[in-house]
């Protein structure tokens, strides 16, 4: 049987949030993900996003995904910035009033990898306990000293080595420089937007969702 998302809309800092919601019976965790740069087109149903939500629907999660502000049906406009972390926390708090016994895992690809480092430090900070946190060719370049990354989940770096948007030797000196522990992985002859490369994408993701 396929199993659909349902439309949803959030309450957010400027208005209503739109969202594709998946419930899941008997569900291991809520994985919540957050999409690419909206100026540059990015959207919850870019492609990456797409096979992530799949991903993490596979390994038995409850799915959210969301249009930061200014982005489909999402009000407001872009921040670039704070603003889109604000909406995923948004998020965040909504999914976890429905599911406040699932752990959450966050999920953010490209700009979304600061958007979810970023609000994986603010709900920790809050208190709230996370499972792990997937940054996928992620725009460490956007990271300021502000944001700082939640420090007691597992954190895993997914890096294709042939990327044209984020520059592969940023994100490895991030890696580098980076003080906790972490799992960087390469991802031979892949551009940024994993084209040819969804499936090795999602070989790396669904056993570290199912252990």
């Amino acid at each position: 049987m396929l199993i659909r998302e349902t439309p949803v809309f959030i309450d957010g800092p400027v208005g209503q949030l739109e969202a594709l919601y998946l419930d899941a019976a008997d569900a291991r965790g809520v994985a919540l993900l957050c999409h690419p740069n909206p100026v540059q087109g990015g959207t919850m149903l870019n492609k990456v996003v797409s096979t992530l939500q799949r991903t993490a629907r596979d390994a038995g999660y409850i799915t959210v995904r969301f249009n930061y502000r200014g982005v489909g049906a999402s009000a407001g406009s872009h921040d670039m910035g704070t603003g889109e972390v604000d909406d995923a926390q948004a998020v965040a708090a909504w999914v976890r009033e429905k599911h406040p016994e699932l752990p959450l895992t966050l999920f953010g690809f490209s700009f979304g990898g600061f958007v979810a480092a970023s609000l994986g430090g603010r709900l920790e900070a809050a208190g709230v306990p996370l499972a792990r946190l997937f940054m996928v060719a992620p725009a460490v370049m956007r990271l300021s000293a502000n944001d700082v990354l939640p420090q007691d989940c597992p954190l895993i770096v997914i890096q294709p080595d042939t990327d044209e948007v984020v520059a592969p030797q940023w994100v490895y000196d991030w890696s580098a420089a980076l003080s906790r522990p972490h799992e960087l992985l390469k991802v031979a002859e892949c551009g940024h937007f994993f084209h040819g490369k969804l499936t090795d994408l999602k070989d790396l993701v669904l056993p570290r969702l199912s252990n």
